[in-house]
């Protein structure tokens, strides 16, 4: 296929790039311009032309989203059993984020704990 060629487009992704043209054109951008844009905009939502075995993504986003997802829970479980034993990396996390590793951990009187008084107690906790 000529660079250039729209022929492996479908019926639906030509009348989108022309629509979008229109509208470029409309806001007074120059005719190949607003061609070129439109169809960029046609390839970026779906992928390019009609290809062999499907829509022409070569991932599914639902993949996508499983390995992010696998990978965080790796990440996690990597993570599990290392407990934090530094005073600076305490120091280093928001009162937020120190209260609720303290609920996590059951400390008795955290509500009314300074940010200092959590460090100190979670620390002592490990």
């Amino acid at each position: 296929m000529p660079q250039g060629s729209k022929a492996k487009y479908t019926a639906e992704q030509k009348r989108k790039a022309q629509h979008i043209e229109e509208s470029y054109e409309q806001k007074g951008t120059p005719k190949a311009e607003a061609e070129a844009r439109a169809w960029a905009t046609v390839n970026k939502q779906s992928g390019g032309g009609e290809k062999k075995g499907g829509s022409g993504r070569s991932t599914p986003a639902g993949e996508k989203h499983a390995a992010a997802s696998d990978s965080a829970k790796r990440a996690a479980s990597t993570r599990a059993g290392h407990a934090r034993t530094s005073t600076t990396s305490l120091a280093s996390q928001t009162k937020q984020s120190l209260l609720k590793e303290a609920r996590s951990k059951d400390i008795k009187g955290r509500s009314s704990m300074t940010k200092a008084q959590l460090i100190e107690a979670l620390h002592a906790h490990h």
